[in-house]
């Protein structure tokens, strides 16, 4: 192991140490608050105000520090494979065991599983029987990002680039000029596997795709934005100096880096999964210090809001799972993603568990049946640069809390369910909202639909952001809080 890589182990172990303590300090101190230093954002009339106005001291500072450790947290997981690495420590660290075919499944037991790396699902064991179904809290883990192409290493002008492929929407002119960090895994001929990681170490070189100055490209000032630059654009500089002993090119310069450091071949690569993402530190932003600027908060910040939810749950009445699925940004693919039967194929396994040879079909579609799903994704938010992209009517608004998506054209949820959401979060003093895309000009998916086609009950709702799916999105520390306190409630509902 290379003196570079044991460092690193190293500061991620110290790191996680910091945050399973902090973490655990936190809930502690949640579980002290009184309800009421909640707020509600809304009345029964929706006249709605920011969820900051009226906001107790203690309760602000419930929020900044939820909010710290919120920022610690995703600075590490920047793509699924790294969430699932920290959310595998998260759940050790609050008394999570890896389920197992011996696992006993009585109320209070603290159970995961992971799917390939990609996937994991928590969960804690209630009083009631498994086969009268769950709750279910589930969010994706991927963000949009640059990947590499299975060849992606070429030379041009002398200099060596990655060839790359593009993962979710992205803009792509937002992309150039941007500290780029490489994260991933190379999996070996010989059944090794070689995780790597450069760029988030402020001691760590970065990748970088440039822009032409504007002293050069006068001649393109009549183009569009999608002419500017297209996805076969966005390749990065990884070096420049050639081989000056060997007489060889810059690009042989980098093989021979990758041999000596990670001991990987140019074929390698083919089957590696290598994401650049961009290496900036969550900043709070504003002189409030109210707001979290940071990379990957689509869906990163609901998948840890969740985490945590589930993590304060003690005894619940109704099983409670959290579950968090790679692919959502290219159309919940794959068999780590929301429409693999992934899922359904760990609630037969327990339910089986729980039964045995009593165990029937019909039983198992009648835990699905009575199952609640929430469906937690992000949206973008009301920004103050263009107000009107949103019918301001049904427009989310940053730091009121969360909100409730109606899309209306069969994709809402029913009524009553969303009745019921309502009495959840106002009787735990949630704040929240309504949000309903443009019609017509605007729109997004989530992971919803694909457990609502299993007669699963399901709701959609989530949080605002400023400049989603953008390299460095905006959200408000206290809508982060609530979606925390949302699923906190749900997990914890009794009849």
């Amino acid at each position: 192991m290379s003196p570079n890589r044991l460092a690193l182990l190293n500061k991620t172990s110290r790191l996680r140490s910091l945050r399973a303590a902090s973490t655990l300090a936190m809930l502690a101190l949640v579980a002290a608050s009184p309800a009421s230093l909640a707020q509600t954002s809304c009345s029964d009339n929706l006249d709605c105000e920011s969820g900051w106005v009226g906001i107790s001291d203690a309760k602000r500072a419930e929020v900044f520090a939820f909010a710290e450790d919120y920022k610690g947290f995703i600075a590490e997981a920047r793509t699924e494979l790294s969430f699932v690495t920290e959310a595998i420590a998260f759940a050790q660290a609050n008394g999570f065991e890896a389920l197992t075919n011996d696992s006993r499944l009585r109320p209070g037991a603290r159970l995961y599983e992971v799917n390939r790396d990609r996937t994991i699902t928590l969960m804690v064991i209630g009083e009631e029987p498994i086969q009268n179904g769950f709750h279910v809290v589930g969010a994706h883990i991927d963000s949009p990002r640059l990947e590499l192409k299975g060849r992606p290493l070429y030379e041009k002008s002398e200099f060596a680039l990655f060839q790359t492929n593009y993962h979710g929407g992205i803009k792509f002119h937002q992309w150039t000029n941007l500290p780029l960090a490489l994260m991933g895994r190379v999996d070996k001929k010989d059944g090794s596997t070689v995780q790597i990681e450069i760029g988030l170490d402020p001691a760590d070189p970065i990748f970088m795709i440039p822009e032409l100055s504007p002293h050069v490209d006068r001649s393109r000032n009549s183009k569009t934005l999608s002419e500017f630059i297209g996805p076969e654009d966005l390749d990065p500089v990884i070096a420049h100096i050639p081989d000056t002993e060997e007489g060889g090119d810059v690009s042989e310069q980098v093989l021979a880096f990758l041999a000596a450091e990670y001991g990987l071949s140019k074929a390698d690569l083919v089957s590696a999964e290598l994401s650049l993402v961009p290496a900036g530190a969550p900043r709070d932003m504003g002189f409030d210090r109210g707001l979290i600027a940071a990379y990957g908060q689509d869906d990163r910040l609901a998948a840890y809001a969740t985490l945590r939810a589930i993590a304060a749950v003690d005894r619940p009445q109704t099983t409670t799972m959290a579950y968090l699925v790679d692919n959502e940004e290219v159309g919940n693919r794959n068999n780590t993603g929301a429409a693999s039967s992934y899922f359904a194929d760990l609630l037969s396994r327990l339910l089986y568990a729980e039964l045995g040879s009593d165990y029937r079909e019909p039983l198992f579609r009648q835990a699905l049946r009575a199952t609640k799903f929430i469906s937690i994704d992000v949206n973008p938010g009301v920004n103050p640069m263009n107000p009107g992209a949103w019918e301001l009517g049904n427009a989310p608004k940053l730091g009121y809390g969360v909100n409730l998506k109606l899309y209306g054209q069969g994709n809402t949820a029913n009524s009553e369910f969303m009745a019921w959401t309502r009495a959840l979060l106002d009787g735990n003093q949630v704040p929240w909202q309504t949000a309903t895309y443009k019609v017509g000009s605007a729109g997004g998916g989530t992971i919803g639909g694909e457990f609502s086609s299993q007669n699963i009950e399901v709701i959609d709702f989530g949080v605002p952001l400023l400049s989603i799916h953008t390299p460095y999105a905006v959200s408000s520390k206290l809508d982060v809080f609530s979606l925390f306190e949302a699923a906190r409630a749900f997990y914890a509902y009794r009849d």
